[in-house]
């Protein structure tokens, strides 16, 4: 299967040294949107309310901003998920210490985040469940990464006027769902079963491969990707 993917997240960090805002100002907006949702969680599950869990977000990203301190991160030393846990781990450190009170929003023009619906979305699926919150980070990193993906693949399908197919099939990409009967899927499509198995196949692969991109987008080496994706497993579990 043939596809075009952007370069690797670590590449497009790496353009913030670079002397073209545009360039930067995207691939900042990008890391920013991934990684909004599992650093609030972070700081929710550290102990923070909602709003000083948002103030401590926008803050840690401006912070990233002003000192440059993506600009300055080296791939080669790891991961881009467990770079920016890391950093936030000390900006928290640092900011606890301090006690000082952040002004609210710095970010908004570049991350517009609906925090209620952030704070809905960690009561529902985070608060309840008894981890710690390096885990709460990870899984959160998890569904973000896995929606992305999905929307993704979904406007690829929708690029190529099959919209029906995906919307008849994406419900088999689970692998809970991979024994199903794909009969009334087919009747749906007026597809015959093993059209319906071969649209399903090229469907997982496309899957399977903007996946790989996109974890390939936040590690440094391609040997990583099969640790990634395991751990990727591992906290949705």
């Amino acid at each position: 299967m043939t596809s075009s993917f952007p370069i690797t997240r670590w590449t497009r960090v790496l353009t913030m040294r670079e002397d073209d805002a545009e360039a930067s100002e995207e691939a900042l907006a990008e890391i920013c949107h991934t990684y909004w949702s599992p650093l609030y969680a972070f700081a929710r599950r550290s102990g923070n309310s909602p709003q000083d869990s948002e103030d401590l977000t926008q803050g840690f990203f401006r912070l990233l901003i002003e000192k440059e301190t993506l600009a300055k991160a080296d791939p080669a030393k790891g991961k881009l998920r467990s770079f920016l846990l890391g950093a936030m781990k000390n900006y928290l450190r640092d900011e606890w210490a301090r006690r000082t009170a952040l002004k609210r929003g710095g970010m908004i023009d570049l991350i517009p985040i609906n925090v209620d619906k952030e704070e809905e979305h960690y009561q529902l699926e985070v608060a309840s469940e008894e981890q710690s919150p390096d885990q709460i980070f990870d899984h959160q990193w998890a569904l973000t990464l896995l929606n992305r993906v999905f929307e993704e693949v979904r406007t690829y399908y929708l690029a190529k006027g099959q919209e029906d197919i995906f919307d008849q099939l994406h419900q088999y990409l689970t692998p809970r769902q991979r024994g199903s009967d794909y009969r009334e899927a087919g009747a749906q499509l007026g597809m015959k079963g093993s059209s319906v198995r071969v649209a399903l196949f090229r469907m997982r692969q496309r899957y399977a491969e903007t996946l790989r991109q996109k974890i390939l987008e936040t590690v440094s080496s391609e040997e990583e990707v099969a640790e990634e994706i395991r751990a990727l497993r591992q906290s949705l579990r």
